[in-house]
């Protein structure tokens, strides 16, 4: 697993020795930064459940301004954190649950929601993310989850801007207006 593009392009990133934590394929990696690759420089990020870091080091790496690494797993936290090291890179990591995170957490300009695919988790974020409105407006939410996983519905100001499909995930590109 490798940075992409940007100014830590192609440092090599630690991984899980255990399944515990499932990072997000390089091509699925390559395919989102793809879709959003004119809406991140300048930008504050938001990585919640950040596993390895490797969405939110990639953000950085092609310029973001900031980036929030957030993680319920100890684990995770140490990878990050080793990862930004790799990188020259620094940037908060905060070992918590996503939810309480998100009751108090600011605006941001893009969002990953990647959780644990059979956590739940997906409906509560989404709900949490549109009841405090952490997404400034024109923000950006990027969801990855399995192919045949129907996403719950957001509400305005959030609409969802368009789905992909890459084998067995689906991405989905919510906006906010």
């Amino acid at each position: 697993m490798r940075v992409v593009s940007g100014s830590a392009r192609g440092k090599r990133l630690k991984t899980p020795e255990n399944y515990d934590i499932r990072p997000t394929t390089d091509n699925v990696k390559e395919s989102i930064f793809n879709i959003i690759q004119f809406d991140i420089e300048g930008r504050r990020v938001l990585d919640l459940f950040a596993g390895t870091g490797q969405m939110g080091i990639e953000a950085l790496s092609r310029g973001a301004a900031e980036v929030v690494f957030v993680d319920a797993s100890k684990e995770a936290v140490k990878i990050v954190k080793d990862n930004l090291k790799t990188c020259g890179m620094s940037a908060p990591v905060l070992q918590c649950d996503a939810l309480s995170y998100l009751k108090n957490c600011g605006k941001f300009d893009l969002i990953f929601v990647d959780p644990p695919y059979d956590s739940g988790l997906y409906q509560p974020v989404l709900e949490q993310i549109n009841a405090v409105d952490i997404c400034n407006e024109g923000g950006i939410i990027m969801c990855e989850c399995r192919a045949n996983y129907a996403l719950p519905e957001v509400q305005e100001p959030y609409s969802v801007a368009k789905e992909y499909r890459y084998g067995k995930v689906k991405l989905c590109k919510i906006v906010r207006k």
